[in-house]
């Protein structure tokens, strides 16, 4: 069924979030790995009790969010329940990407990317837009096509998306993983075809499709100084010399107990914002060897803690989003061999340590 926007008669986001009130780092471990795409599982299950505590959206005035399996949103009752009761916002982890809304040339697939923001909508939530351009997860038209013909695509699927959900998403990751470690530009299709402009321009059309949503530059391995991070420093001071209108930097901050925690992070964060952008926590885990021990998630735990911390303590800093809630749908054991356990509820969904040491009403 086609879906109507919100400007055009549905429900806008903040009419959403006052309908609701009145019913009631990939990871500093593999410096030069990207973050995959984490897989989508299914699994079953009956709602979960309402947790007698304060839940984490409720004890920070920023935004606290998980990645969301849309599937799962859907079919797991308990799954719903927890997110519902835990966070704030919502990110798609898959339904939003390009291969999934437009697969073929032409033709969309909204189905998952609606749930979501319906999902939002009907719950009090915002949104992150997960993302527009990103070299995984491009659907293989993109391959054959002139310089001409991809910037020209490369407009329309911004416009389109961007438009679509006009007023209905607080926040896009624009641009995804566009620079190597060592601060040179990933060698993409979109650099290679379309050079150095093809990031400022992607955030202008993104502020003409929607001039409300803040717009934001998006990578791992950025939570302290090194090339990749100086580089995207440099970037993001070059495009605001410019008049681009890019908002903010999201910092994904997928992390492993076997490194040490990122030096620096809380002032890295803060120079980032000096540049007079947001800053967020958008893709947050910690991941550990199999099977995890007590003084394994106590570690994991003393992580958690700091990046929350770091985030509180940067007035610029608006957002702790995790790549997930649950290691039910954690996309870390199909990815790091023997690694797991990386997000703040177990299978079950219940609270592990690291959530317990975020919340001091538990």
């Amino acid at each position: 069924m086609p879906r109507t926007r919100g400007k055009h008669g549905r429900l806008g986001r903040l009419g959403a979030v006052l309908a609701a009130s009145a019913g009631l780092f990939a990871s500093q471990a593999a410096p030069a790995l990207a973050a995959p795409e984490p897989p989508e599982r299914e699994a079953s299950g009956t709602a979960a009790p309402a947790p007698a505590r304060t839940p984490l959206k409720d004890l920070t005035d920023n935004h606290v969010g998980s990645a969301v399996d849309a599937s799962a949103l859907a079919n797991e009752a308990d799954y719903r329940s927890v997110l519902t009761s835990e966070f704030s916002s919502v990110t798609a982890e898959n339904a939003m990407k390009w291969s999934v809304v437009e697969p073929n040339r032409g033709q969309y697939d909204w189905s998952g990317a609606d749930s979501v923001v319906n999902y939002a909508q009907q719950n009090g939530k915002s949104v992150r837009g997960h993302t527009l351009l990103w070299h995984k997860q491009r659907p293989g038209w993109l391959d054959n096509l002139s310089a001409s013909e991809l910037r020209s695509a490369v407009k329309d699927h911004i416009t389109t998306v961007v438009n679509r959900y006009e007023g209905e998403i607080r926040a896009w990751d624009v641009v995804n993983e566009v620079f190597d470690s060592d601060g040179t530009r990933r060698d993409s299709i979109f650099q290679r075809k379309l050079g150095d402009g093809w990031i400022a321009d992607a955030f202008r059309w993104a502020h003409q499709a929607d001039p409300s949503a803040e717009l934001y530059i998006n990578d791992y391995n950025t939570g302290w100084v090194n090339d990749k991070s100086n580089a995207i420093h440099d970037l993001v001071s070059s495009l605001r010399q410019q008049g681009v209108p890019i908002h903010g930097v999201g910092f994904q901050t997928h992390l492993s107990i076997d490194y040490s925690f990122p030096g620096g992070f809380q002032s890295n964060l803060q120079r980032f914002a000096d540049l007079g952008v947001d800053v967020a926590i958008t893709e947050a885990d910690v991941r550990m060897t199999l099977p995890a021990t007590d003084s394994e998630l106590t570690t994991q735990a003393d992580y958690y803690e700091r990046i929350w911390n770091a985030c509180e303590a940067v007035s610029r800093c608006v957002e702790f989003t995790t790549w997930g809630y649950t290691d039910r749908h954690s996309w870390v054991p199909n990815t790091f061999d023997g690694q797991g356990a990386a997000c703040l509820f177990d299978d079950s969904l219940n609270p592990k340590p690291a959530y317990n040491r975020l919340n001091p009403s538990t």
